[in-house]
């Protein structure tokens, strides 16, 4: 078996097919929380254990495909320009979105951590939860946390926000494309994105926005709760 999975192929159709397969089932089963991005994670772990593949093979292919990673990333400053109107309009509204929920994220850990006495290292681990992974492990790094714990943290953080953003944007009456994809950009990061994208392109374009302003917002936030010794 090795002269099939040792070669660069292997990776990227196992990535491909893993995510199409259960984004195919999900949207054939309804299963409106199953998120093809972090199931495919499981689903490629655990075919590798079972089959007893070595992971420096899969990662031949799934080198390449994260070599896109930087070029796809500045591809969602397309769908930007494309509504450049639209954040220009709603300008103050965005940047009032973004803010407030970066400082609810963040006073909210620190406040829960409080009320519930978690000890001082986990509560700075989850302090960057609703930023992206590489934002978050540099701000757990800074303040001496667990990276491990904020990486599952912003896992975490992502899938629920994927699963309950539909529902409370029903709830809520949530219909406006900006307010929904500020909301999934901020709370929910590239995860939530993902779903953002699915939504439609005007929400995607501010779910992108969003993660960049709250991970800068994020930064800036922590930066000022150290140099003033309040955390």
């Amino acid at each position: 078996m090795e002269f099939l999975t040792n070669t660069h192929l292997f990776g990227i159709l196992l990535s491909v097919a893993s995510f199409y397969g259960i984004a195919y089932f999900r949207d054939k089963l309804k299963v409106n929380w199953l998120n093809p991005l972090m199931a495919s994670i499981g689903l490629i772990i655990g075919i590798l254990l079972l089959l007893n593949i070595p992971f420096d093979h899969y990662m031949k292919g799934g080198s390449v495909i994260h070599a896109f990673l930087g070029p796809v990333t500045v591809v969602l400053a397309l769908p930007l320009y494309r509504n450049w109107k639209l954040l220009v309009a709603h300008k103050y509204s965005i940047l009032g979105g973004i803010s407030s929920g970066v400082f609810a994220a963040i006073i909210s850990v620190i406040l829960l951590g409080r009320l519930f006495n978690l000890n001082e290292i986990l509560e700075r681990s989850i302090l960057a939860h609703s930023v992206t992974t590489p934002i978050g492990i540099g701000i757990s790094d800074s303040l001496g946390a667990n990276e491990g714990i904020t990486v599952l943290s912003i896992m975490i953080t992502g899938i629920f926000g994927v699963i309950i953003a539909p529902t409370l944007y029903r709830l809520l009456r949530i219909v406006h494309p900006v307010a929904k994809g500020i909301g999934l950009g901020t709370t929910a990061h590239a995860i939530g994105t993902t779903k953002a994208i699915e939504m439609g392109e005007q929400e995607g374009a501010m779910s992108s926005l969003a993660i960049g302003v709250a991970a800068l917002t994020t930064v800036l936030v922590v930066i000022i709760l150290q140099f003033f010794q309040w955390y």
